[in-house]
């Protein structure tokens, strides 16, 4: 691609790693032009943080606009912002409705909303580990989901025990406690046949696998943005990569996390010698006149009917 919009959120906290997560990936592509998109502090500034990974994976230019507003400047242009072919990048609800209004203007590398975590975890887990990962989810927003799945009755009131002691020490804690109340839980199932099911039926974004023999459950798993076993989450959210902008609310179904790939397209190519033409022409011109398009099929005999000569 020529050009690509990132749109790196801010309000609340602000996101150098997703400028990182989302640049580099264009930027080994081969994506010669990346801007930025991000809403600036209240003083009128953009984070340091944020410019300085913006010069680290060597993005083209950074605009102080965020919201709707911004989406739309990068879907269609104004006078000082070009017109992008992709925008990506997370945002809030307004972002993402007005990435799904200029989709097919521009192309979109998802629609993401709130962040998840499903931790399944059996009796060999660590709960102040699984207490942990599902308060690093939980301290996102209010809105972010943090779940436990586990075949143990034992470690589901242990890791629920923890919470509340990390909890209480955490900066966030306020937003934590609410993303739990409202979005997490702690689910006890009866094997891992039932844990997983429950996993293909949820599409996580994230799914961290703490159960021995992690690896020989990888092939049933369907649909999962991202699949952690011996790391943390947070791992991926800022140094393992690909990136973690990953699909979010069951999209896991049929998406996948960005990557190098969403950055290139194929065109493809063909070119037929006159053996080829022989041997494709007369089934073209087949199917052509069965769906009455007579000059398609015209065009191709024509060719025949030279070759014939």
């Amino acid at each position: 691609m020529e050009r690509v919009g990132v749109y790196i959120p801010g309000g609340r906290a602000y996101y150098p790693s997703t400028v990182l997560m989302t640049v580099i990936p264009a930027k080994v592509a081969g994506v010669p032009e990346v801007i930025i998109a991000t809403p600036p502090a209240p003083d009128g500034t953009v984070p340091a943080p944020t410019l300085v990974a913006a010069d680290i994976a060597k993005v083209s230019r950074v605009f102080k606009v965020g919201g709707a507003q911004a989406i739309a400047a990068l879907a269609y242009g104004t006078k000082s912002i070009p017109k992008v072919d992709k925008i990506c990048g997370p945002g809030n609800i307004f972002v993402t409705l007005a990435k799904k209004q200029v989709y097919g203007t521009v192309a979109l590398d998802g629609l993401h909303g709130p962040t998840e975590t499903v931790i399944i975890a059996d009796d060999s887990a660590n709960p102040v580990f699984c207490a942990a990962d599902l308060l690093a989810q939980a301290e996102h927003d209010e809105a972010a989901s943090a779940i436990l799945i586990t075949t143990s009755s034992r470690l589901a009131d242990e890791v629920g025990e923890e919470i509340k002691r990390q909890l209480a020490k955490l900066e966030r804690r306020i937003i934590a406690k609410q993303s739990l109340e409202q979005n997490g839980a702690i689910v006890v199932v009866t094997n891992m046949d039932e844990a997983i099911k429950l996993v293909n039926l949820y599409a996580p974004e994230h799914l961290c696998l703490m159960v021995k023999n992690a690896r020989s459950y990888l092939d049933r798993i369907r649909h999962a943005g991202g699949i952690f076993i011996g790391a943390p989450e947070a791992i991926g959210d800022y140094t393992a990569g690909p990136s973690h902008v990953m699909p979010t609310g069951r999209t896991a179904r049929f998406s996948s996390p960005l990557s190098v790939l969403d950055f290139l397209k194929v065109s493809i190519l063909i070119d037929l010698s006159d053996k080829d033409l022989r041997s494709l022409g007369p089934a073209s011109a087949i199917i052509a006149r069965a769906e009455g398009l007579i000059a398609h099929a015209v065009s191709v005999e024509k060719r025949l009917e030279q070759l014939g000569k």
